[in-house]
């Protein structure tokens, strides 16, 4: 088993973060129900740091992620200011084909 983390948070989705985290939330209960011995104490240290650099990075992450989002929606809303009407028809054919696909599957 392999316990380094990756090196770079751009190459880890959500879910291979929520993973790491799994498994070290494992590995503590583990510690916790097994027998108790110095071995653990140490083990117990090394989980506390994994699981800090797992927190940092899933901040970091989060960061990120905001940031493009709100980057997203500034463009976005340019966008419609910028082409108003065009907006309004995108958003009107959008509409309808919703309704459409929603009334097949209602009948």
């Amino acid at each position: 088993m392999n316990n380094s983390l990756p090196s770079e948070l751009s190459r880890e989705t959500p879910e291979e973060i929520v993973e790491h985290i799994s498994r070290l939330m494992n590995e503590a209960e583990a510690l916790l129900v097994g027998p108790v011995t110095a071995q653990a104490g140490e083990r117990g240290s090394e989980l506390r740091s994994r699981l800090a650099a797992l927190q940092s990075r899933a901040a970091e992450f989060y960061s990120g992620a905001r940031k493009k989002v709100a980057a997203g929606a500034r463009v976005a809303d340019d966008t419609i200011r910028s082409h108003p009407y065009e907006s309004i028809a995108v958003a009107l054919g959008v509409g309808l084909l919703c309704g459409a696909l929603w009334r097949r599957n209602s009948a």
